[in-house]
């Protein structure tokens, strides 16, 4: 059985440091977030673009002809559904106008956009889900699904990741891992949900070969055929936590098919094995009790 070490980070991101060529120059918005964050740890040659909120064309052109990258990795947006739900016209600008006015200003340049697994919420399938089959449900995945269509008109080139929820061992944001870490009785899910949750260091890994995907939109995230419910169970033993899982009904399924993006060498764990991963980096299991 697994049982918790300190919570003390290995190394990881200098033993795993990325190996983008030497000359290439990354614009990183949203780069004190979740996942910018991690990438200007990760790779090199990161420069982190200010604030963005409620920028204009012109000043984001100013941003990006001043640091002159060679690539743009956009993480910044209102990821909050219940704040996109409430406040409708700021998540636009955040979620649709401030990408195109990037795009409008990244000619030259690859464009790196972060979408949103979001955009499957109202498939009637159950899936998994192929990039063509997109439908959303809520204000959140429709002005994700509409940034994607805008920003690829202007740029071709651009790529669109449809990133799943993504997990860390992380106290600014919650997050499935933490959620997992911190529960005391119970946790619920359901063994009628499928989707990926994917660990954010794989995610970082990963730029290299995002940076030479062709333009266009890529289910981006680890692939498991088991239920959360199933996940859940299983890492809570994996850990030696007593906590119980309660089994509810279940929501809407977000479970991707990720083959385009690997073909072209874009892979990760399977949520499983990507779990396991991120205990044994930040030292909460050994690696013999697997």
């Amino acid at each position: 059985m697994g049982y918790f070490r300190d919570y003390e980070q290995k190394s990881v991101n200098e033993e795993l440091s990325m190996s983008l060529r030497e000359d290439t120059m990354i614009l990183v918005t949203g780069a004190k977030g979740f996942a910018g964050h991690k990438i200007m740890e990760m790779c090199g040659n990161t420069v982190a673009a200010p604030s963005l909120r409620n920028a204009s064309q012109e000043e984001i052109k100013r941003i990006i002809d001043g640091s002159d990258p060679d690539v743009i990795i956009h993480t910044a947006a209102i990821s909050d559904m219940g704040a996109c739900q409430a406040d409708p016209d700021a998540s636009y600008y955040a979620n649709v106008q401030i990408p195109v006015f990037i795009a409008k200003a990244s000619k030259g340049r690859k464009l790196i956009c972060f979408s949103s697994d979001q955009v499957y919420n109202g498939c009637g399938e159950e899936g998994p889900y192929r990039e063509d089959t997109g439908k959303p449900g809520n204000i959140y995945a429709e002005h994700k699904f509409e940034m994607e269509q805008r920003v690829l008109e202007i740029n071709p080139d651009a790529v669109m990741l449809r990133a799943e929820w993504m997990y860390d061992y992380y106290l600014k944001k919650s997050n499935y891992f933490m959620n997992i870490l911190n529960a005391k009785e119970r946790v619920s899910f359901s063994s009628g949900q499928f989707r990926g949750i994917t660990y954010l260091k794989e995610v970082a890994e990963n730029m290299e070969k995002v940076i030479t995907l062709p333009g266009g939109i890529y289910n981006f995230g680890s692939e498991t055929t088991k239920s959360m419910y199933d996940i859940t169970q299983e890492f809570i033993a994996l850990l030696g936590k007593k906590v119980k899982v309660e089994d509810i009904p279940a929501g809407h399924n977000l479970w991707m098919n990720c083959d385009k993006a690997k073909k072209y060498g874009v892979t990760f764990r399977t949520v499983m094995d990507g779990l396991i991963q991120c205990a044994e980096d930040y030292n909460l299991i050994e690696i013999q009790n697997r």
